[in-house]
């Protein structure tokens, strides 16, 4: 059986985000050559200053945004009327659609923060269906206990495993995978899917042989091509990682800010929706 390999390794860049959060980008620093997925950002501080701004209310369109709590917790409001806070061990899903308005803000109990959001790409035929929203909290999230870690299915579909957020685009799956010292799992992504590992804590051993890349830690990320399982190996401290596949759209990508479509004149079209108030007004 062939297997999966190391395409490339990346390494988040610091950066700043809503009213000026701390975060470390991985995916989405300027080009987009992840298909499906646009941006994956960490936020990860225990001094409140770098994250008590949040992020206020502002718009989104053509996107889905999957957010994950690993410690901490912040509140989610939009013009559809949701509002909850998701909490450690939770995960929060958008799809913008045509058009939302929401805001993130840090809970106020909240001294410390540390998770991730992954924008989703929709495809063509989608951008402008209607917008939704789903959250589920840590004990509605599916775990198979492994016999050297667990993993959890924040996203998607795992085997028999059904995560309550059921149905991101692009088939997309996202998986906490969580190893004791020295434990193996071997992550058999499907295939024709992009397929990315992100640790979050400790270090990963990747692949086999000549091809094995050892040491991955937090921060960094692997991109992995070709097809078939690839081999995970937590090293000698416990180690923690996101593991992401989707499959790839392979359509035009125009990014301007929130808004992400397939051509120029749809981001026209999309900034003037929000400034005139159609980006959210009720279709008839």
């Amino acid at each position: 059986m062939t297997a999966r390999r190391i395409r490339q390794v990346l390494t988040g860049q610091p950066a700043s985000d809503g009213a000026g959060v701390r975060i470390l980008r991985t995916v989405g620093r300027g080009q987009h050559d992840m298909d499906p997925f646009l941006m994956l950002d960490e936020i990860r501080s225990d001094q409140r200053d770098d994250f008590v701004a949040g992020f206020p209310p502002h718009p989104h369109r053509g996107i889905e945004t999957l957010t994950v709590m690993l410690d901490g917790g912040f509140e989610h409001q939009d013009h559809m009327g949701h509002r909850a806070a998701i909490r450690s061990g939770g995960a929060q899903w958008m799809s913008a659609g045509r058009g939302v308005i929401h805001s993130e803000m840090p809970l106020p109990e909240e001294s410390r923060i540390h998770g991730f959001q992954l924008w989703i790409n929709l495809p063509a035929a989608t951008k402008l269906q209607e917008p939704d929203y789903a959250q589920a909290e840590a004990a509605e999230l599916p775990v198979q206990e492994l016999e050297a870690g667990r993993l959890r299915v924040l996203a998607g579909r795992h085997g028999e495993l059904v995560s309550p957020i059921d149905h991101p685009a692009c088939e997309a799956v996202v998986l906490d995978l969580q190893l004791a010292p020295g434990g193996r799992y071997q992550w058999a992504p499907p295939a024709g899917h992009r397929a990315l590992v992100r640790p979050y804590a400790g270090a990963v051993s990747i692949g086999a042989g000549i091809d094995q890349l050892d040491g991955l830690e937090s921060g960094r990320m692997a991109v992995l091509h070709d097809a078939g399982p690839i081999t995970l190996q937590a090293g000698e401290e416990p180690a923690g990682m996101l593991l992401l596949s989707g499959r790839p759209l392979g359509e035009p990508i125009v990014q301007y800010g929130p808004f992400v479509m397939n051509t120029p004149e749809e981001i026209r079209q999309a900034i003037l929706d929000y400034q005139t108030g159609a980006l959210v007004a009720p279709r008839h």
